[in-house]
């Protein structure tokens, strides 16, 4: 639809609210974000060149808008743009985020695109779920050649468009620096999941004893003084039928893989949040490690955090089994089951939401997570939403599904070096004996799924000799001419997550 045309020949500046929604499908308009402010009217547009602001009537709002005005002091196309997010967040308060600690359950539902807020907000509104709709690490932006900015103003038009006032979150996922915390705070970011991974020690559980011994015994006195008087004959209630002891061994274990950890993330949050004049979730991250949590070491990181003053709004351990990027949860669902109430416990004792990482399409805990948490825990979820962005391509443009297919198994191991899957390409069929038909189903099949979910950031960034992309931009046009479909996909997929956490319609 070409805007300029539309409205230079159609809009007349007097129409009224009412008289626009009538109009919406011969003007392009998305119809949830017809509002009026200080007597001017905005909305968003389809165009051939993605969506666009308009705003109609002469006035501080008109103003303060960057656009083109097509009839002077009546009609202003603006660009979706970085300074016009920030005057949208300023006068439609509901579309900056906010702090989620006051919601039961919320949810992460980080979107890659840009593009998957809109199902997801058409899905939550009718749910108790607070959704976190800004959420991306750093490895996921350099995947993706977008920035904080992008992925919050991408959030913002969404929720604007679809009139969404409930709130949503925006959260700095995976921070490993104290520069990258820094930035997401400086972006107004509401959360920040600070991640520990490099400051664990994962060889000591498979050291001997004496070598634990001799390590520990290299802290200083004090440290291992003030630890042991803390810990040691102890005996901590957690539960009426459930507590928490150590042995010596145990401590110093426990010590040895997370002090540096705890060091580091209390000095994180007294250098750079506590003095916030704001609300911060903080989620503190020790589930990138190889070995599982266990609620021992849970405690312990949990009680040195706290006495160390930080306020803990989530805090996410590293459960027992594989959460594979993509596919449903291997492992025991009984020592799931049991290790998983044991972790909760000890949130709850220490008033925190339990949070469960990789919950994409983790169906056969999802019951679990519901039953023993009754609706108090934090799930993030993410690969899962290109995985149906890449699906209304194998459904509506065969062609160009095939030929990213192909480039992704090629490619396979140099995405390897960003995830860890459990993949094998010999069970996935040669497109050579699938009809277009059939291609959607390659997204029930584990492999394939892990094969396109870890490729994301090599497929969209894949370019010619000429430095042209490859796919990017032909996957963007396919996105925008399907959003709807897009979106119904996202609703029907992460409709299954929130149906098997056993969460009713509010």
């Amino acid at each position: 639809m070409d805007i300029k045309r539309i409205y230079s020949e159609l809009l007349d500046v007097q129409l009224s609210v009412d008289a626009l929604r009538e109009r919406v499908d011969e003007l392009g308009i998305y119809s949830n974000s017809i509002q009026e402010k200080n007597g001017s009217i905005l909305f968003l547009v389809r165009s051939d060149n993605g969506k666009r602001l308009v705003v109609l009537k002469e006035g501080p709002v008109f103003d303060s808008f960057e656009g083109e005005e097509l009839i002077k002091g009546g009609v202003k196309i603006c660009p979706l743009n970085e300074a016009n997010s920030k005057v949208l967040r300023t006068l439609f308060p509901y579309t900056a985020p906010s702090s989620h600690s006051e919601h039961p359950i919320t949810i992460g539902l980080g979107d890659r695109l840009g593009l998957a807020s809109v199902g997801h907000i058409r899905l939550v509104k009718d749910y108790p779920v607070f959704p976190i709709l800004a959420q991306q690490s750093i490895r996921e932006l350099n995947l993706t050649d977008r920035t904080y900015n992008d992925v919050l103003n991408s959030a913002s038009w969404a929720v604007f468009q679809e009139g969404y006032t409930k709130g949503f979150g925006a959260d700095g996922d995976h921070l490993k620096t104290p520069e990258e915390v820094d930035m997401a705070l400086d972006k107004g970011y509401t959360m920040l999941t600070l991640d520990c991974s490099e400051h664990i020690d994962n060889d000591i559980p498979d050291d001997s004893p004496s070598d634990i011994r001799s390590k520990y015994n290299a802290l200083s006195r004090e440290i291992r003084e003030r630890l042991e008087e803390k810990y040691l004959g102890k005996t901590f209630d957690i539960t009426d039928d459930y507590s928490i002891s150590f042995s010596l061994d145990d401590l110093m274990k426990v010590v040895l893989v997370y002090i540096d950890a705890i060091d580091f993330t209390i000095e994180i949050y007294n250098r750079h949040i506590k003095s916030l004049n704001r609300p911060i979730d903080f989620e503190m991250s020790i589930d990138e490690t190889l070995t599982s949590t266990s609620p021992e070491a849970h405690y312990f990181v949990a009680k040195e955090l706290i006495d160390g003053g930080v306020e803990i709004t989530s805090l996410a351990p590293r459960f027992c089994g594989e959460f594979q990027k993509g596919i449903d949860y291997i492992g025991d669902i009984d020592q799931f089951t049991n290790e998983f109430t044991a972790h909760f416990a000890i949130a709850e004792h220490f008033d925190y939401k339990i949070s469960v990482h990789s919950g994409s399409d983790k169906f056969s805990i999802f019951p679990i997570i519901g039953d023993v948490t009754q609706g108090r825990y934090h799930l993030k979820t993410a690969g899962t939403n290109w995985l149906e962005a890449m699906k209304v391509v194998a459904i509506n443009e065969p062609d160009l599904y095939r030929e990213i297919h192909e480039f992704a198994l090629e490619n396979l191991n140099e995405a390897k070096a960003y995830y860890q899957i459990g993949a094998d390409t010999d069970n996935i069929p040669s497109l050579d004996t699938l009809s277009d038909e059939e291609l959607p189903a390659l997204f029930d099949n584990p492999d394939s799924r892990q094969v396109i979910h870890i490729t994301y950031g090599l497929i969209l960034q894949a370019k010619d000799e000429d430095g042209s992309y490859v796919f990017r931009d032909r996957l963007y046009g396919i996105w925008n001419r399907y959003e709807d479909d897009y979106a119904d996909l996202l609703i029907e997929h992460i409709g299954k997550h929130l149906e098997s956490l056993q969460i009713d319609k509010s």
